[in-house]
């Protein structure tokens, strides 16, 4: 990582400012000064998201500092803030819906267009972040003492699997498949288990592969097997839930053939936006099989993450395969990028 030295009037922070997944630079800038609504963030531990490593995604906005999955200790409080204190440890989502709108009221806080503009400054990747009203009034939450910092980055991926799987309905007694066996796959392992089914996890990792069936999973295969016809072996049928919890074009199309009749998939993943997918029409027509797309998470699914983590239903001490300075989270992007042997890289600003 190369190191930038910038010289600013006041107190100066550290930053790792994006340009592209190859060139994260080492910057200071000014500590944000926040209103008196607002709370100034000292961040311990920032999880790199595997959206932080989509060039598509990202590099319009570059440069910038990226990283969304934040806790830490509040560093200052604004006058007006009531709720919180300097001192507290909290999580804070970087999304929150307005509550009010057409679509947060039928229970879409994820196509909320206030959901899609929120963001705390300037990311998760600095050693301090200011934190807007409107997030400290419906995005912050105190982390019990039980949690480490470092468990806490995953309440945001865990509340966004939670999403997911209230909208798709699993049940005690479902085969769910799981095409993906990363860091969200394994937490959809992890939850659907939890909720009663029977797990096939995929992936052509075996790193993966391994951490899958240490997790849970009944079943684990390698995805250049014949799948559909491994799981009609396993459970007498296909799967009554599929979760696509990677962009591949191969698993997406892997879905479309393992799913059962009247079942669903859910797309937790987006691919490439110039990928164009053939969709078997009749074949979903005859079948009644019913497709779920989801993104983000509301704070209620969030509340159910935090609780899930405080009361040690859901394991990720075990995910967490690297802890990183600030200084080396170009190191960071590529081994998340590479993936061969990483689960979970956090990065903790302040050590």
């Amino acid at each position: 990582m190369v190191y930038i030295k910038k010289k600013f009037e006041g107190d100066d922070m550290r930053v790792a400012m994006y340009y592209n997944n190859h060139d994260i630079r080492l910057q200071e800038m000014p500590i944000p000064e926040i209103r008196e609504k607002e709370i100034l963030l000292k961040v311990f531990a920032s999880g790199i998201c595997g959206s932080d490593v989509m060039e598509w995604y990202r590099l319009k906005k570059a440069p910038c500092v990226l990283g969304h999955e934040v806790a830490g200790i509040i560093e200052k409080v604004g006058k007006k803030v009531k709720k919180f204190r300097k001192g507290d440890r909290v999580f804070v989502t970087h999304h929150v819906p307005c509550e009010k709108c057409e679509y947060c009221k039928s229970g879409n806080e994820n196509v909320c267009e206030t959901l899609r503009t929120t963001n705390f400054y300037p990311g998760g990747f600095a050693e301090y972040i200011r934190v807007p009203e409107i997030n400290v009034k419906k995005g912050v939450f105190r982390i019990p003492k039980n949690i480490s910092f470092e468990e806490a980055t995953f309440i945001e991926p865990l509340g966004c699997v939670v999403r997911g799987q209230n909208k798709i309905e699993i049940k005690k007694g479902h085969v769910v498949l799981v095409l993906g066996s990363g860091m969200a796959g394994l937490l959809h392992i992890q939850l659907a288990k939890l909720k009663g089914a029977k797990v096939i996890a995929i992936d052509v990792n075996e790193f993966r592969m391994r951490m899958a069936k240490k997790l849970g999973a009944d079943l684990v295969l390698n995805a250049n097997e014949n799948v559909a016809e491994r799981v009609k072996n396993f459970a007498g049928k296909l799967a009554d839930r599929v979760i696509v919890s990677t962009g591949a074009v191969s698993a997406i199309s892997q879905a479309f053939d393992c799913v059962e009749k009247g079942g669903k998939i859910l797309f937790f993943a987006p691919t490439d936006p110039n990928v164009k997918i053939p969709l078997p029409f009749n074949d979903f027509w005859f079948k009644g099989v019913s497709i779920e797309t989801t993104y983000a998470a509301a704070p209620k699914d969030l509340k159910t993450a935090l609780a899930l983590l405080k009361n040690k239903k859901i394991k990720v001490k075990p995910m967490i395969t690297h802890l990183l300075p600030l200084s080396e989270t170009q190191k960071g992007f590529a081994l998340v990028i590479d993936g061969r042997e990483s689960l979970k890289v956090i990065i903790q600003p302040n050590k």
